[in-house]
């Protein structure tokens, strides 16, 4: 029994490294292990080089419904329900997995990351508790997240209806559209 206490304890430092290594905010580790907050505030310092940032997580799905954090976090999203469905994961591990395919892509494309792992965890955590969901556009049959009471029928994504402001100069991220 010792010898898994061990194995299980070095898989959680292993999963806190992990996500420290692609940025995740202190609270995150102290959801997704069981290690203790002074361990993982070390573990933190040790990984990171520094301490952890201060301050609450967002909390608010509004930063979602905007324009390119909305393609980036539907990307992640799709990306997650895919795996999700493929492979037998714990939930992080999936989280883990899909936010590293979500960075592949958007640096594929020369795209600079609009979704943070914290936020990408989040995205994960508001879905599950029905505050976002995903909608198929009534264009392009994409599926984009929303809020659940979203009028499906007539919904259409950012990608087919761009706000005016979209792809002017270097707030477009370099998102090509057509």
């Amino acid at each position: 029994m010792r010898t898994k206490s061990i194995l299980t304890e070095a898989r959680q430092i292993e999963r806190a490294v992990t996500l420290i290594q692609l940025g995740a905010r202190l609270q995150v580790l102290e959801s997704e292990t069981d290690l203790s907050y002074e361990r993982l505030l070390r573990l933190y310092k040790e990984v990171a080089g520094k301490s952890p940032s201060k301050g609450q997580l967002p909390f608010s799905t509004d930063w979602f419904m905007t324009w390119q954090p909305n393609i980036h976090a539907s990307l992640f999203l799709n990306i997650h329900e895919y795996l999700n469905k493929a492979v037998e994961l714990d939930e992080i591990d999936v989280v883990i997995k899909a936010y590293r395919l979500y960075l592949e892509q958007t640096q594929s494309q020369g795209l600079e990351p609009q979704l943070s792992i914290t936020r990408a965890w989040r995205l994960v955590k508001f879905v599950d508790n029905g505050m976002l969901t995903m909608t198929p556009c009534s264009k392009c049959g994409g599926h984009f997240v929303t809020h659940p009471h979203e009028i499906a029928k007539h919904f259409v994504c950012g990608m087919c209806n761009p706000p005016a402001r979209a792809g002017k100069g270097k707030a477009s991220g370099g998102l090509q559209l057509h």
